[in-house]
């Protein structure tokens, strides 16, 4: 489990109470240290806000699954949110789905999809496609829309950049199928097979629509094929409300965060693609929730770009909205990451992520810097992150006695 207490507990000993919890997950905060410096991009980053709300705070690192696991993007919110990452694990697919509103249907097996570049022999050279424009995935995905396969309707939707959805929508599709995506260059795109006897159906549709999708895209050269990922279909979690008792917001700009937040009963709150439109949503929406889970991509984005200066700039232009945030008076704020996601591997990485956690009620440790190195001597030492609803809850003052 994770290191992580019953659900069923927290719902007996959680209460109401007039104050606010405030989560900011920066994606992919973890880094690695650049050959030149000895420095991660956080401890490269110019910081002071944050770090003076270390020195107030308590920090450590956490572990979204287990030591040595590197987490899905999914699993690593979860956790946060005090889900078991493993029992409750959503394909990617659904959560695109349900981050641009699209109504699944009862039955229906969402995948989700990348555009990508291959070159003449089949090999995968870029698997983003050079991150075409929005507009662009749109008038690919309309291409790709629409098709019938073996009594199978395929529906293809734009999420953002290179990043696309497929639903499969017919009887008797189990999604239990594997990827298409080897998610490396220099490979050909791998055969849909089918992971039990049952799901062999999905699995023909998938292969056929993936052939149709490379045949329709053959003029496009730097999108000209697809890669899918994470079939899925929907599942049905308790709430956050159910659980905690508290009204939750998500404030994300990112699709597949707000699909997320959406699956654990959050209410998403419109808001547009920056920080800064991220910040004035929380603003705006403040006194109507007494939980916010802020989600801020870009960090991530610009890890798995190789970027390790476009990554160190996103830090900063973090903490320089972090007054803002605190000015709202939250009693409890909570800073930590997803997952690592270093510029040098240009993936997600199993190395634990920092976190801080500020309250009145926190007993202050020694470390005076939010860095991947400074806290490790934290005084929350190195914890699961499904522990830290439960420790955000405590310190805000909604979880009463347990036990006589």
């Amino acid at each position: 489990m994770n290191g992580m207490i019953s659900q069923e507990i927290i719902k007996e000993i959680a209460i109401v109470s007039p104050s606010n919890i405030l989560l900011l997950v920066i994606d992919g905060l973890g880094g690695l240290p650049d050959p030149g410096t000895g420095k991660t991009e956080l401890e490269t980053a110019h910081t002071p806000n944050l770090d003076k709300l270390a020195t107030g705070g308590i920090c450590g690192l956490t572990d979204p699954i287990s030591p040595g696991i590197t987490p899905g993007s999914a699993p690593g919110h979860l956790a946060l949110f005090g889900y078991d990452p493993v029992g409750c694990n959503i394909g990617r697919g659904v959560l695109e789905a349900v981050g641009i509103d699209f109504e699944l249907h009862s039955g229906d097996v969402a995948a989700r999809g990348n555009f990508c570049t291959v070159d003449e022999k089949g090999l995968i050279t870029d698997r983003r496609a050079g991150r075409i424009s929005n507009r662009k995935c749109t008038e690919l995905c309309q291409l790709l829309d629409g098709q019938l396969i073996n009594g199978v309707s395929v529906f293809v939707r734009p999420v953002q950049e290179h990043r696309l959805v497929a639903v499969f929508r017919g009887d008797d599709l189990i999604p239990e199928v594997s990827d298409s995506d080897p998610q490396q260059t220099g490979m050909v795109p791998k055969v849909v097979t089918a992971l039990r006897p049952e799901a062999d159906r999905l699995a023909d549709v998938a292969n056929k629509f993936i052939a149709q999708a490379r045949a329709k895209l053959a003029a496009h050269r730097s999108a000209n094929m697809v890669l899918l990922r994470g079939f899925s279909d929907h599942p049905r979690f308790p709430t956050m409300g159910e659980i905690y008792k508290l009204k939750s917001a998500a404030i994300a700009s990112y699709p597949m965060y707000r699909g997320l937040a959406q699956l654990v009963g959050m209410e998403v709150l419109k808001t547009g693609v920056t920080i800064e439109d991220e910040v004035k949503t929380l603003k705006q929406h403040y006194a109507d929730y007494d939980f916010f889970f802020l989600h801020i991509k870009g960090a991530d984005s610009a890890g798995e770009d190789g970027d390790f200066v476009r990554k160190v700039k996103v830090l900063k232009q973090i903490d320089s909205i972090l007054p803002d945030l605190l000015g709202l008076k939250p009693e409890v704020v909570v800073v930590v990451g997803d997952h690592s996601t270093p510029a040098s591997l240009k993936v997600h990485s199993w190395h634990p992520v920092p976190i801080l956690l500020y309250s009145r009620y926190c007993r202050p440790d020694q470390v005076t810097e939010f860095s991947e190195s400074a806290c490790t001597f934290g005084g929350l030492g190195r914890l699961p992150a499904t522990q830290v609803m439960p420790l955000a809850m405590a310190n805000a003052l909604k979880l009463t006695k347990f036990g006589a």
